[in-house]
């Protein structure tokens, strides 16, 4: 599977619900808080139109939100089967 980076924050509980599903799923992942990040909130900031939406993932090169956390586009956007 490609490599999956999520930026995210520590107190979003989108964050929590996309890092619960990734691993339930056996999805391994890299976090990179945006709070400590000034470049990677500036990333965030730039993918999604000017908007700090978190969690942002990025998999080979492509990055898409899961704010609000829907397990059905999180799943269609990784090609992986919804339930594990």
């Amino acid at each position: 599977m490609a490599v999956i980076t999520m930026y995210c924050t520590p107190w979003c509980g989108d964050c929590w619900r996309t890092k619960r599903f990734l691993k339930e799923r056996g999805i391994e992942f890299s976090e990179v808080d945006i709070d400590k990040s000034p470049e990677a909130e500036a990333l965030v900031l730039r993918v999604n139109n000017g908007r700090r939406k978190v969690p942002t993932l990025e998999v080979d090169g492509r990055y898409f939100a899961n704010s609000p956390f829907n397990p059905y586009t999180l799943a269609e956007e990784l090609k992986i089967p919804l339930n594990s």
